[in-house]
């Protein structure tokens, strides 16, 4: 069945739509790399601004723990008897508690992402602004001069807010770190099912192809393998084996052509047979007609100059249907060649997508870091004040904490310098998946030329096959008046009797020549 509608279908319907489907699975691969481009895009900025909004918080706590130590550090040299107040610490420690405070308050006005407790961050919020208020009156304490005051507010107070805005801190970060690691798996979800959608749209282009290499071996290639073998037997004289009909397409036409030029063929030699027959029969009684035999020569003469220059027009015709079809068959192999360049770009889309899902894992893995570090440096921060508060000869082991805090501090400075690269070069790959599918856009265009190009040409030969049918009645009409002239001819053979010897011979010449062509018994 599928053999028979291939044969009915057209040929420029069949291959129009074959370059459609392809063209259609261009652009479903191309909107599938822009959709999944567009979600890596705003997945990176979530992550982005999620990555922004822990570091604000974790400026914000570091800056609070510097103004801690530098208070420490000024309540250690009163206890140690000194009569001036340590003012560089203390103005150290109000810098420290301003930078704090811009940072906090560039952290309570941030966006609110999708899917982030704006309640545990009001929460934060509001546990280190009363931390800050604590802080800021054991400054004043200590600006007045005042250690014992300190010390009461710092023991008080100052630990109790401090611990609360270390939960606080610490919840947040875990809470960003989840948030970070649904983006990551998410991305990776995704990129699974583009991955899937590449793999059937790639067995669907393969099962389409081996269709498409059926339908034309049963529609083209197996009725012109037809048509030549039936050629090829008529240019060796063969008439006994008919053409059969292959369908209603451009090729079945071009066989019912052939099968229609060989039994025209047929009956001309079968004729011609009989015609050399009776020529040969009465050769001696073709005297008399030999002036007006003479006139109906050359009038048989005239209808082969006819004939010959219809040959000359259907062999110009059958030239140009040669060289369009060279065209078409160079246009489409063109054609497939833009679509397999589309196809690459689409495979550059997936891999940049695949590489911006392993920066956005690398990012979660950092902020995992930062969130361990930011941790690590509470405790050390405890510890410290702790130790400031047993200050005395144990107050050295206080420089041994600080140094500490000083380490964890630089790396995470050095993590967030990490993450920055990363997001940056994350955003390079979103702009390298752009340019991919811009120049797979630029690619869909050509394939869209080309089919028009060929669409065009595939006009001009069924034009060149209507001339070339005109061309074939032209000579059946001069080969019916080579047999009306040639029986008018058999009617004067009586009046020939002068040239019955030269006529006989020419007969027989002609019976040898005629001979050669096999026909079917019922011819």
């Amino acid at each position: 069945m599928f053999q028979t509608m291939m044969k009915n279908l057209s040929v420029r319907t069949a291959l129009l739509a074959v370059l459609v489907t392809f063209a259609c699975m261009i652009v479903f691969g191309a909107g599938v790399g822009v959709l999944a481009l567009r979600a890596a895009d705003q997945a990176t900025g979530r992550v982005e601004q999620l990555s922004a909004s822990a570091l604000l918080l974790n400026d914000a706590y570091k800056d609070m723990t510097r103004a801690r130590s530098a208070l420490a550090r000024a309540y250690a040299s009163a206890r140690e008897g000194s009569t001036e107040v340590n003012t560089g610490a203390l103005d150290a420690a109000g810098k420290s508690l301003k930078r704090s405070a811009e940072a906090l308050q560039r952290f309570a006005t941030a966006p609110v992402l999708e899917g982030q407790d704006d309640a545990q961050r009001r929460q934060v919020v509001d546990a280190a602004r009363r931390h800050a208020g604590t802080v800021e009156r054991a400054l004043a304490a200590l600006r007045a001069g005042d250690p014992a005051a300190y010390a009461a507010i710092n023991e008080r107070d100052i630990t109790a807010s401090g611990a609360e805005y270390s939960v606080g801190v610490e919840r947040f970060q875990e809470q960003a770190s989840q948030l970070a690691q649904q983006e990551s798996e998410t991305s990776s979800s995704r990129y699974q099912w583009v991955v899937k959608l590449v793999v059937v749209g790639i067995a669907a282009a393969l099962g389409l192809i081996v269709a498409v290499h059926l339908g034309l071996r049963a529609a083209i290639v197996a009725p012109l393998a037809t048509a030549a073998e039936h050629l090829d037997r008529v240019a060796h004289g063969d008439l006994s084996h008919p053409a059969a009909a292959a369908g209603n397409n451009e090729v079945g036409r071009v066989l019912a052509a052939v099968a229609r030029m060989q039994a025209a063929l047929t009956r001309t030699v079968s004729q011609v047979r009989a015609s050399s027959d009776s020529v040969n029969i009465g050769a001696r009684e073709i005297a008399a007609g030999n002036t007006d035999l003479s006139s109906r020569t050359e009038q048989q003469s005239a209808s082969l100059e006819q004939t010959a220059a219809s040959m000359e027009e259907l062999t110009s015709t059958v030239s140009n249907n040669t060289e369009s079809a060279r065209q078409a068959s160079a246009l489409a192999a063109e054609a497939a060649r833009l679509a397999t360049r589309g196809g690459d770009d689409v495979r550059g889309v997936v891999q940049t997508m695949g590489d911006i899902s392993s920066s956005s894992q690398r990012i979660a893995d950092i902020i995992g870091v930062i969130d361990g570090i930011a941790f690590q440096t509470n405790i050390l921060a405890l510890n410290a004040a702790v130790e400031a508060a047993r200050a005395g000869e144990a107050g050295r082991g206080f420089a041994v904490v600080a140094g500490e805090v000083r380490a964890l501090a630089q790396r995470s400075a050095n993590a967030a310098r990490e993450i920055k690269s990363l997001i940056d070069d994350s955003a390079s790959k979103v702009g390298a998946g752009n340019a991919l599918v811009a120049q797979a856009g630029q690619t869909m265009s050509e394939t869209v030329d080309a089919v028009g190009r060929l669409a065009r040409i595939m006009e001009d030969i069924s034009s060149a096959s209507l001339e070339q049918s005109a061309g074939i009645v032209q000579v059946s009409q001069a080969v019916t008046q080579m047999e009306t002239v040639t029986q008018q001819n058999a009617a004067l053979v009586e009046q020939a009797a002068a040239a019955a010897g030269s006529l006989e011979a020419q007969a027989r010449q002609l019976a040898e020549a005629v001979g050669a062509f096999r026909l079917a018994p019922a011819a």
